[in-house]
């Protein structure tokens, strides 16, 4: 995480609150040490934030300082916290982060009304440590559609079939029970969908690819928009 998102997230953390909140708990929230903590802080009340309290006590944002909400409907903000949840139990350790840190930021600036709404939903989104997204690969695949880096995956079909693929990532969809890693595949020399959970191995080549409109993420939605998603 930047140093400039960790503060921001920082002075949200403290907004809006009656009580202290101690240095321990943002460092847990923040995942960062405490030793972090008390030097951001710190910096922040050395920059003229009004940050009052002390390590070991508490923090608190001094009365006066907060700036007005963000202002969601309850819908809208059950919408917000539902789905975060969900990000955070089935988009992989970088996305799950990233839900974490953004409700963080919406919740700091809530009315203590509509907060309460938020902590009091009932859908929620169990992580289990036996998903597909708690291995790692999801990440991994992940990072290889952002840096369009070429994948070499050793590959079984539904019918059990193993072949090896020399692939270029283009998106991962999420289907509820399961992901289908969307790829131009170099073997077929056309545009597939492969399920991550039939990965049995893989490894980037060195390679980049350049994406083009025919080969890249606009051909791949277009060639499966009425076609089946499971590579063959």
């Amino acid at each position: 995480m930047r140093r400039a998102d960790r503060l921001f997230l920082l002075i949200h953390a403290l907004r809006g609150r009656r009580h202290a909140i101690t240095a321990q708990q943002l460092a847990q929230t923040l995942e960062v040490s405490l030793r972090t903590i008390y030097r951001d802080v710190a910096d922040l009340q050395r920059s003229g934030v009004p940050i009052e309290g002390e390590a070991g006590v508490g923090y608190l944002l001094r009365k006066g300082a907060d700036i007005p909400p963000l202002m969601f409907s309850p819908d809208e903000l059950e919408a917000l916290v539902v789905g975060s949840r969900f990000v955070h139990a089935f988009g992989g350790e970088r996305l799950g982060r990233g839900a974490t840190a953004a409700l963080l930021k919406i919740e700091a600036v809530l009315p203590a009304e509509l907060r309460a709404r938020s902590e009091r939903t009932r859908i929620f989104a169990p992580q289990l440590g036996n998903r597909i997204e708690s291995s790692g690969l999801i990440d991994a695949l992940h990072g290889a559609v952002l840096e369009q880096r070429v994948l070499r995956l050793l590959y079984r079909d539904g019918e059990a079939r193993a072949s090896e693929r020399d692939i270029e990532p283009l998106c991962l969809s999420f289907w509820g029970g399961s992901w289908t890693l969307g790829a131009w595949c170099r073997l077929r020399e056309d545009f597939r969908s492969f399920r991550p959970d039939r990965i049995v191995e893989y490894a980037a080549t060195g390679e980049a690819f350049v994406e083009t409109r025919e080969r890249g993420l606009h051909g791949y939605l277009r060639s499966v928009g009425a076609q089946g998603l499971d590579a063959g």
